[in-house]
C-alpha cells in the first residue's frame, strides 16, 4: 500500500510540473524512481510497477528529465567539447578528421578529433566519458580556439551496445560438407522440371516444311569507327590530380620563400675525411649502447664540433632582429641546435636545448628522442620553438651535395651529405678514404666570408681528429 501511495503521489506531481531538470546529487536516499529510467503510466504504477531505491553511495552524472502528464523521460546531461588551447602563436587550425563516429562511446581523455595547425597536429580529447551525440563542425573546416566541435552525452556506455555488436557480427558460413537449406530444394526442383520440360518440348514441335534455299547475302561494308577516325591514341594515362596543400606545407613554403627574400644567403663548401670518426664510433658504440641505451651516431659529433667552433666565431650563433629587415645583432651564450627531420607531412626542426652543456651521448639521446616524437607525430610547439643554428643531414637520403636554406632568424645552417670512398692524397700517397662534403649556408649580412670559412674549417678539424674536442 505504501509503494502504491508513493507512486500515485509522484504521478499527481508530474501532471502539474513539466520539463524539470534534476541532478542525481540532489536526490535523497529515500527518493523512488522508475527502474532503468523507463517511462511509466498511471495504469502501470497501480499494477506493481518495478521501483528502485537509489543508494546514497551511487555516483551518477547529472541527468536531465522531461515530465509529461503520464510519463517521465530522463537522460544524462550533455557536454560540449571545444577546441583546446594550442599555443600563444596559434589561434586556429583545420579540423582534419574525426577519430570517432556519432553514437560511439568514448572514455575520458580518449581522442575524438585531430586539428592540423601550421606546425603540429593537435589532438582533441574527451573531457569526460560519454556518447557522441552530434558533430558541431565538419572535417576540413577552419576552427578557432574555444569553438564548439562535438556534443557529448555524459554517462556510461549504452546498455544495448554489446547486443547491437552481436547482431552486427556476420553469421558463420555453413561447412562445405553440410549443404545449405536452399541447395537441395533447387536441385530436386530442377530434376522434377527436366522431364516435364522435355515432354512438352516434343509435343510442341510440329513437322516443319522443307526450307527454301536463301539468296546469298552480300558482304556488308564496314564503316570506320569514330575512334579510328580520330587518329592514333597516345599510350599511357594523362590524368591529373589536384590536392590542396596542408597547413604545414603552406607554412614551410612561406618560411622558405621569406628566407630567400630576406637573407643574403651564400654557401661555402669543404670536404672532411670521416676515417677517424668512423673508427671512433666503431670502437665505442657497443659500450655506449650497453651502458646508456643510446646508439652513437654522427650527428652528435657534428653538433659538438659546431658548439666548439662557435666559441671562436660567435657570430654564427647570433641573429639579426629589428624592424625593416633588422638593425640589431643578438649574441647568445647558449646554443640551441635545430635538427632537420623529414616527416610524411613535411620538414620539421625540433630543437636540442643548451647543446653547449651536453656531451656527445647527451646530444645523441636528445636527437633520438626528438626524431621518434617527430615520426610518431607527437611533437609539441615547445619542441620546435626557438633554435639558434640548424644541422640538416641530407646524406641519409644519399644526397652528394646541396645548398641548405637558412631557417630565419638564424644566421647559418650546416648541411651534411653522403659518405663516399674516394682517392685522396695522404702524406704523399694516394689512399681510399671515406669522404663527406660539408656545406655551410650563412647570412652574408652578418657573417663575412672569412668568418664562415674559418668556422667550417674548424668543424672539419674536429671531425677529422675527434681528440681535439676533448681540448675544446
Amino acid at each position: 500500500m505504501a509503494s502504491r501511495q508513493c507512486s500515485s503521489r509522484l504521478i499527481s506531481q508530474t501532471s502539474i510540473t513539466r520539463h524539470n531538470v534534476i541532478s542525481a546529487r540532489q536526490l535523497k536516499p529515500s527518493r523512488i524512481l522508475p527502474l532503468n529510467n523507463r517511462s511509466f503510466s498511471s495504469k502501470a504504477t497501480t499494477n506493481k510497477a518495478p521501483l528502485l531505491l537509489l543508494s546514497a553511495r551511487m555516483s551518477i552524472a547529472p541527468m536531465r528529465c522531461s515530465w509529461t502528464k503520464f510519463s517521465q523521460h530522463c537522460h544524462y546531461a550533455d557536454k560540449v567539447v571545444k577546441v583546446p588551447e594550442m599555443a600563444e602563436s596559434i589561434s586556429e587550425g583545420t579540423l582534419k578528421q574525426f577519430s570517432k563516429q556519432i553514437g560511439d562511446y568514448v572514455e575520458q581523455d580518449e581522442e575524438i578529433a585531430t586539428i592540423e595547425t601550421d606546425k603540429i597536429d593537435v589532438a582533441v580529447n574527451a573531457p569526460e566519458a560519454g556518447t557522441i551525440k552530434e558533430f558541431l563542425a565538419k572535417e576540413e573546416d577552419t576552427v578557432t580556439v574555444g569553438q564548439d566541435i562535438v556534443r557529448l552525452e555524459l554517462g556510461g556506455p549504452p546498455e544495448g551496445g554489446q547486443a547491437e555488436k552481436a547482431k552486427e557480427e556476420p553469421k558463420e558460413p555453413a561447412p562445405k560438407e553440410q549443404p545449405t537449406t536452399s541447395e537441395p530444394k533447387a536441385e530436386s526442383k530442377d530434376k522434377e522440371d527436366q522431364p516435364a520440360a522435355a515432354a512438352t518440348q516434343q509435343k510442341a514441335e510440329p513437322a516443319q516444311p522443307p526450307k527454301k534455299p536463301e539468296a546469298p547475302k552480300q558482304p556488308e561494308s564496314k564503316k570506320p569507327s569514330a575512334d579510328a577516325a580520330a587518329g592514333p591514341t597516345t599510350p599511357g594515362s594523362r590524368e591529373e590530380r589536384r590536392v590542396k596543400m596542408n597547413r604545414m606545407r603552406l607554412r614551410i613554403a612561406e618560411r622558405l620563400k621569406q628566407s630567400q627574400n630576406t637573407a643574403a644567403s651564400l654557401t661555402t663548401f669543404n670536404e672532411v675525411d670521416m676515417s677517424a670518426l668512423m673508427e671512433f664510433r666503431k670502437l665505442y658504440k657497443d659500450d655506449v649502447l650497453k651502458k646508456t641505451g643510446v646508439k652513437l651516431g654522427f650527428m652528435s659529433a657534428f653538433s659538438r664540433a659546431c658548439v666548439l667552433a662557435m666559441k671562436e666565431i660567435p657570430a654564427v650563433n647570433a641573429s639579426i632582429e629589428g624592424p625593416n629587415g633588422g638593425d640589431t645583432i643578438v649574441f647568445r651564450d647558449y646554443v640551441d641546435i635545430s635538427v632537420a627531420v623529414a616527416t610524411e607531412k613535411g620538414l620539421v626542426t625540433p630543437v636540442v636545448r643548451n647543446a653547449e652543456s651536453l656531451d656527445m651521448v647527451g646530444i645523441e639521446k636528445a636527437i633520438a628522442d626528438l626524431g621518434k616524437k617527430a615520426r610518431d607525430n607527437k611533437l609539441t610547439i615547445e619542441d620546435m620553438a626557438g633554435g639558434t643554428f640548424t644541422i640538416s643531414n641530407g646524406g641519409v637520403f644519399g644526397s652528394l651535395m646541396g645548398t641548405p636554406i637558412i631557417n630565419l632568424p638564424q644566421t647559418g645552417v650546416l648541411g651534411l651529405h653522403a659518405i663516399k670512398e674516394r682517392p685522396v692524397v695522404v702524406n704523399g700517397k694516394i689512399e681510399i678514404r671515406p669522404i663527406m662534403y660539408l656545406a655551410l649556408t650563412y647570412d652574408h649580412r652578418l657573417l663575412d666570408g672569412r668568418e664562415a670559412v674559418t668556422f667550417l674549417v674548424k668543424v672539419k678539424e674536429f671531425i677529422e681528429d675527434p681528440r681535439r674536442m676533448l681540448l675544446g
